[in-house]
């Protein structure tokens, strides 16, 4: 079981941005739950664990900064295949303000992700649905942002997501170096679930490198 005293324990946070300072007792919590029982569950590689801070939790901290706008101020987002809860529960520990449902279908990771709400006592802000994201449609047009970050191609997240969102919300994904590549290939599968005008951004840079990658696009209104 996931406990505050956890097997294993991550390097220290490097130097965070002053937004992200208030929260840094929680991301360093969740940093050790995920090079303890992640590792020794399989949730996370072995290797990651010195790289747990950059290429993990800064990585989609940074998505959420509340001067970016991405996230809005209440935001009731949707995490398709969390996994170990990247970046559901990070946006969920540094945005005290959103709430957040995990999507998982694998029953261990739906089992470490409850555990993982109980030991960061944020089970009032977010709940684990065990479902495959093709099925997670029983929470039609219910969220305003819908994210996965390595789970497949944008088309197929795309198809996950889009049923999920609200009029105007957003598809949000972190994606990696192939992000424009995937626009291209799939922008006419996006045109057609009514997701406009997808923009690949880059977020980030100066505190974490390489910066995150996202694809952003809106849920056009219906006429």
């Amino acid at each position: 079981m996931v406990s505050r005293e956890t097997s294993g324990s991550a390097i220290g946070p490097p130097d965070l941005p002053p937004w992200l300072e208030p929260v840094r007792a929680s991301l360093a919590e969740y940093a050790d739950i995920l090079v303890g029982p992640g590792i020794e569950r399989g949730l996370l590689g072995p290797r990651e664990a010195d790289k747990v801070w950059d290429r993990h939790i800064i990585n989609c901290a940074v998505v959420a900064e509340p001067d970016l706008e991405v996230i809005g101020t209440g935001a009731r987002i949707a995490d398709i295949g969390s996994g170990a809860g990247l970046p559901g529960l990070v946006w969920a520990l540094t945005r005290p303000d959103v709430s957040v449902v995990l999507i998982e279908s694998l029953l261990r990771r739906v089992t470490f992700l409850t555990e993982c709400i109980t030991a960061l006592e944020i089970t009032d802000r977010v709940q684990v649905v065990r479902a495959r994201a093709e099925e997670a449609a029983g929470h039609p047009g219910s969220f305003d942002i819908v994210t996965a970050r390595a789970v497949a191609p944008l088309g197929n997240v795309a198809r996950w997501a889009a049923p999920l969102l609200l009029p105007d919300g957003a598809l949000v994904a972190i994606k990696g170096e192939s992000a424009q590549e995937e626009v291209t290939r799939d922008g006419q599968i996006l045109e057609e679930l009514g997701l406009t005008q997808p923009v690949v951004a880059q977020m980030g840079q100066g505190v974490v490198d390489p910066p995150t990658t996202v694809v952003m696009a809106s849920l056009a209104k219906a006429e």
